[in-house]
């Protein structure tokens, strides 16, 4: 399943991504990871949360962006959630190629049996229709 956290900077999506971080620990029978773009939230999410920053392995774009959550995935069969802050910083203002992105991501999720929440800074008017045939927005 893929869930969506949208809105505009500054509208409280990290904090609401914090949130459900720390909900997912306490819920999952296995590992929790958290996606950043750079390394700021160490003191926000629980400990027992695996937390990446992105760009430490310099991921830019969607493709790279697939790969590396793919390659997590295949590091530990364990992982049940997946959440990630700040999309597109990491992938791109490309809502086209978002769309495609979050459709493959969708694909590795039913394949995989596992949750991905994503933080977009975009309304939900923006981000192509098809994208909710297969998203929630939370």
């Amino acid at each position: 399943m893929i869930s969506l956290i949208l809105g505009h900077k500054g509208t409280g999506k990290t904090k609401q991504l914090i949130a459900h971080v720390n909900e997912a620990i306490e819920q999952s029978k296995g590992n929790v990871v958290c996606v950043e773009e750079r390394t700021k939230l160490t003191y926000d999410v629980d400990h027992r949360a695996r937390l990446v920053a992105a760009d430490d392995y310099k991921v830019k774009g969607y493709d790279a962006f697939y790969g590396f959550l793919s390659g997590i995935c295949a590091g530990d069969h364990d992982i049940t959630d997946i959440l990630v802050d700040a999309t597109l910083k990491i992938g791109g203002r490309d809502y086209n190629k978002l769309a495609e992105f979050l459709d493959a991501v969708y694909n590795l999720s039913e394949d995989l049996e596992k949750n991905f929440v994503f933080t977009v800074s975009a309304d939900k008017e923006e981000i192509p229709e098809s994208v909710f045939n297969f998203c929630k927005v939370i």
